[in-house]
């Protein structure tokens, strides 16, 4: 991934504050009604403005300017009646113990029982080591970030899919008002995966939809502009910042680029999470580096990852180390990458882990298995069972030598795309000569990973077209060219570009397209 030098100019004009929108006169989306282009609705909180004909189109997962709808933004709370409802459906239920326990909340007010610590409220700022009490017992918050997410369905303590990576319990209040909290916080989880745009795969993580797009926000102007996060379209699944600075001795920094503002940031970042989005930070690019040389480094690494996670919020953490990093077989960032991830798994059960190494560092090891030729395989293979996502950059390194008829494939072909996945797949043996065998991943684990548009990789460009035909061929055996897969694979994930940016300012050339294939998919 090219990561250019900042150009300081004008930085100032992207950083604004995005007016809000007046949902007032604005219907509630519904899935049965059918829109035009120019009709205007009211979804979860979020104004949209129909871009063509489309129905049972979910505006949340069909956002874009070449999708369904575009985004307009967040509802300035002079919405309808019933919008109000609909949005708060994701965090009460409609029964009047539900609404009850609502009231209770928003007040404030202690749970009752023998606890002293106020009751917990989703989107409330909470400090590391906090204590709330929810669903009749007493919690300690661990990860700040986590905690103060409007997430309820994710991190209400004792009743949220992944409460445990925010919260410890510390004792029990002894009262009996959980029943209401424990429907509402059902309610939630239901409301929260339905505007995620499909049925989740979870990952290793429990995070990541059945079929995601995923894209590389960088912290920086090559060109591209600068964004804030909370203009990024909600056609992304997955967001992935990058980049993370190494400072030294192991420690990593994240700095954020002068002109973003760190709070609001912050706050974008918890915003996405809170609509389901899955948000981390990326090691590596072009020229990017960590030190993972000695055991001192990897728990200054694991430290500091750690300070990163819980002062931003992210979900977890990406891991695309490309030459400038030094991988390469024998290199000891390689085992100590491992090591350091694995100790942030326990700390972080839920955490959210991706790579995105160059094909010459994974299937590269096909043809040799010696120097940087597949010297990520070693990680992949240690690292697949806390893998949620692994997409392989298709671009900058020229064609591809497969084990399918002998065949070397050019670049941005869906016969490249294809090979590429079924390799990572069903395996592929180590090196002319080499007994070796890299043992395949789970279909949901894999992604392709292809540039947003031309401005965005000196090479190996794909259509959308060829990568929309490319995903049918792997998930349904459909639209191949002249390799076809042995079987479907109908839960590979999806794709993955750099960069959100380029794609942004090329006007969605990337996400309109292939993002509603993507979630189109069976």
């Amino acid at each position: 991934m090219k990561r250019q030098i900042v150009s300081l100019l004008a930085l100032g004009l992207f950083s604004f504050e995005a007016a809000a929108v007046d949902c007032s006169a604005r219907p509630d989306w519904e899935a049965s009604g059918i829109y035009v282009g120019g009709n205007s609705v009211q979804h979860l909180g979020n104004a949209y403005t129909a871009n063509y004909w489309t129905q049972n189109n979910d505006p949340v997962t069909h956002s874009g300017t070449w999708a369904h709808w575009k985004y307009d933004g967040a509802c300035d709370g002079s919405s309808s009646s019933s919008s109000s409802s609909s949005s708060s459906s994701s965090s009460s239920s409609s029964s009047s113990s539900s609404s009850s326990s609502s009231s209770s909340s928003s007040s404030g007010g202690s749970g009752g029982g023998s606890c002293t610590s106020l009751q917990y409220v989703a989107g409330t700022s909470y400090a590391a080591g906090q204590l709330v009490q929810n669903v009749d017992q007493e919690f300690q918050c661990n990860i700040a970030g986590w905690c103060s997410s409007n997430a309820a369905w994710a991190y209400a303590p004792g009743e949220g899919a992944h409460w445990e990576d925010a919260w410890s319990q510390v004792g029990s209040c002894g009262s009996s008002s959980s029943s209401s909290s424990s429907s509402g916080g059902s309610t939630s989880s239901s409301s929260s995966s339905s505007s995620s745009g499909g049925s989740s795969s979870g990952g290793n993580s429990g995070l990541l939809p059945k079929h995601a797009l995923v894209g590389y926000w960088h912290n920086f102007d090559n060109g591209s502009g600068l964004y804030r996060i909370s203009e990024v379209s909600d056609v992304w699944d997955v967001i992935v910042v990058a980049f993370v600075d190494d400072a030294g001795n192991g420690n990593i920094a994240f700095n954020l680029d002068p002109g973003l503002d760190k709070q609001q940031f912050i706050d974008d970042v918890a915003a996405k999470r809170a609509a389901g989005k899955i948000a981390i930070a990326s090691y590596g690019g072009e020229k990017g580096t960590v030190t993972l040389n000695t055991e001192e480094n990897v728990t200054n690494f694991v430290n500091s990852t750690a300070a990163m996670i819980d002062e931003y919020g992210f979900d977890g953490i990406d891991i695309d180390l490309e030459s400038g990093a030094g991988v390469m077989h024998g290199a000891p960032v390689i085992q100590n990458m491992v090591d350091a991830v694995k100790q942030l798994k326990q700390r972080y059960p839920g955490m959210y882990l991706s790579m995105a190494p160059e094909h010459p560092y994974v299937q590269g090891g096909y043809v040799s298995y010696t120097g940087i030729w597949g010297a990520y395989l070693p990680m992949i293979d240690q690292l697949r069972d806390d893998l949620d996502l692994l997409h392989v950059q298709l671009y900058n390194n020229g064609g591809l030598a497969t084990p399918y008829r002998g065949q070397a494939y050019g670049a941005g072909t869906v016969d490249m795309m294809v090979s590429s996945a079924l390799m990572l797949i069903e395996g592929f043996p180590l090196g002319y000569g080499n007994a070796g065998f890299f043992e395949g991943l789970r279909p949901d684990q894999v992604g392709l990973a292809l540039p947003s548009g031309p401005s965005a990789a000196g090479s190996g460009h794909a259509t959308p077209a060829d990568i929309n035909r490319a995903l049918d061929c792997l998930t349904q055996q459909l639209n191949c060219d002249t390799l076809t897969p042995s079987q479907a694979y109908p839960t590979f994930n999806g794709a993955m570009t750099w960069s959100i940016n380029w794609d942004m300012h090329d006007g969605g050339i990337f996400s309109g397209p292939v993002g509603s294939h993507v979630h189109n998919l069976p």
